[in-house]
């Protein structure tokens, strides 16, 4: 799980967000868990590790294109 945690967080700082603004932490709710969370979503995106990682791979924006703040279910709704 670490690994996927790392390379979400690194994939978000080449989109070019700071920690504060958008970044993934283990979660105590279970080994396989990861929270993506920051001043740029409107509420902690709470799942399976490497979900957040593909959520942040396909469905977060460069840092310089996002409008606005992102929303936990539209990024559900958009993981199909």
């Amino acid at each position: 799980m670490t690994a996927q945690i790392d390379e979400a967080n690194e994939l978000l700082r080449e989109k070019g967000y700071r920690e504060r603004e958008l970044g993934v932490f283990p979660t105590p709710m279970g080994p396989n868990r990861a929270l993506l969370k920051g001043d740029r979503i409107l509420s902690p995106f709470s799942d399976d590790a490497e979900t957040v990682l593909r959520v942040v791979r396909e469905l977060v924006p460069p840092a310089g294109e996002l409008k606005g703040t992102l929303r936990p279910t539209e990024l559900r709704r958009s993981l199909g």
